[in-house]
């Protein structure tokens, strides 16, 4: 999937570049904690619209949890690759 690799790169050119009223930086300035209850909440908004049956709630929410594990994986320096070598290594 291009988009998470790109969106990826978009979250780390944030880390390095910093762009006023950015969520992003919002999230990284805030540090890991923080990160970590978004990551959280997130997932547990997942399964309650999947628990609704709501599929397109599903989506939605897949898409912004997806967002908060890339914005922690930035902030704790880990990257696709490892993430990707780890899916690899379980098969």
């Amino acid at each position: 999937m291009d988009i998470i690799k790109e969106l990826y790169s978009v979250i780390l050119d944030r880390q390095k570049n910093p762009e006023e009223g950015s969520y992003t930086n919002y999230l990284l300035g805030k540090g890991t904690e923080k990160i970590c209850k978004k990551v959280g909440e997130e997932a547990v908004e997942t399964a309650i619209a999947a628990a609704k049956g709501n599929k397109s709630e599903v989506i939605a929410e897949i898409a912004d949890l997806e967002y908060h594990v890339l914005v922690l994986m930035a902030d704790m320096g880990i990257t696709l690759d490892d993430v990707e070598k780890e899916l690899r290594s379980r098969r």
